[in-house]
């Protein structure tokens, strides 16, 4: 009886924590097909896919540097500096759009463009496909798993399929949010209620703490002219539209696993996270922090690393 009171007790708190705030849990499962995930991996991880053989996918989402590469810029495929900064891979199956400008709404969209761009594949599919073809163990791998074989529609399918498993549960977080009251200390718990009051999480909720709106960078300052240098790519969505409305728009990051992604922003020009967060109550939110409640969301932040298949991703670049 003691168990069962004590069991309900944990769902009850669990409702009251989950079901009451603006942010809610990753699943557990990721719920995609073994053999397409295991099919997309091979993909997302073969630099073959591009002309040249000269980058993959994985060159610039690295699971192991957090789902990106650590970069200012991506390195591209005549080994130069990137126009931008690349996102994490981690649980971008959660986002409306995908790209910091929110050019592709699906993630096969998302890895045809990055097939085709000049910088990074390189190639079109009367390039591509042939030369897939030609290699036996991919012809065995798309046989056993789509009865169409190779083309255009299981290719992206394959490589979107292995993105939307790579997902990263149980952080420190969502074990709160899950009514384990005690995952996160009282500071942290502080952190994220200075979070919600200054007014972070009217960008940073959901299930991703962001990646679910488009929203200008310089609400409450003109962060482009303090910096200066202003390049194309920091134009942002205006990339993709050319509605004036859009220059300097981008789609808000996801904020999950935030400690692991460094450098910060879409140009990559922030190590630190307190300096991000500092930059951002500045230009977004038209706020000076204390020096307390800056450290003090700095570690609620830092609840929110994940784990990938039971790992977490911290522990990775130890």
């Amino acid at each position: 009886m003691v168990i069962g009171m004590c069991f309900l007790h944990a769902q009850v708190m669990a409702a009251q924590v989950y079901g009451s705030e603006p942010v809610i849990p990753i699943p557990r499962e990721h719920n995609q097909p073994a053999d397409k995930v295991a099919l997309g991996k091979k993909l997302f991880e073969d630099v073959r896919l591009s002309r040249d053989d000269k980058v993959a996918c994985a060159s610039c989402h690295q699971l192991q540097q957090g789902g990106d590469d650590g970069l200012k810029t991506s390195i591209t495929n005549t080994g130069e500096a990137d126009l931008i900064n690349a996102p994490t891979v981690f649980n971008s199956r959660y986002n409306f759009r995908q790209t910091w400008r929110g050019k592709f709404r699906t993630l096969e969209q998302q890895a045809e463009g990055d097939l085709k761009n000049p910088r990074h594949g390189n190639v079109s599919w009367d390039y591509l496909l042939p030369k897939m073809k030609k290699i036996q163990a991919y012809q065995q791998l798309f046989n056993a798993v789509y009865p169409e074989g190779i083309n255009r529609k299981n290719v992206l399918d394959a490589i979107a399929t292995y993105e939307r498993s790579l997902i990263t549960p149980d952080s420190r977080f969502d074990l709160y949010l899950r009514g384990e009251i005690d995952a996160i200390s009282n500071d942290e718990k502080q952190g994220y209620r200075l979070f919600k009051s200054h007014g972070c999480i009217a960008c940073h909720q959901g299930i991703n703490l962001g990646g679910n709106v488009f929203q200008k960078f310089g609400l409450f300052g003109n962060y482009f002219a303090d910096r200066g240098n202003i390049t194309r790519a920091d134009y942002g969505r205006f990339n993709a539209t050319e509605n004036e409305m859009d220059r300097f728009v981008f789609r808000v990051p996801s904020l999950r696993n935030i400690e692991m992604t460094a450098p910060y922003l879409h140009d990559g020009t922030i190590k630190e996270l307190d300096e991000v967060v500092e930059i951002m109550a500045r230009y977004q939110l038209g706020s000076k922090l204390s020096e307390e409640s800056q450290t003090l969301i700095v570690k609620f932040l830092k609840t929110l690393t994940g784990r990938y298949q039971g790992r977490l991703l911290s522990e990775s670049l130890q």
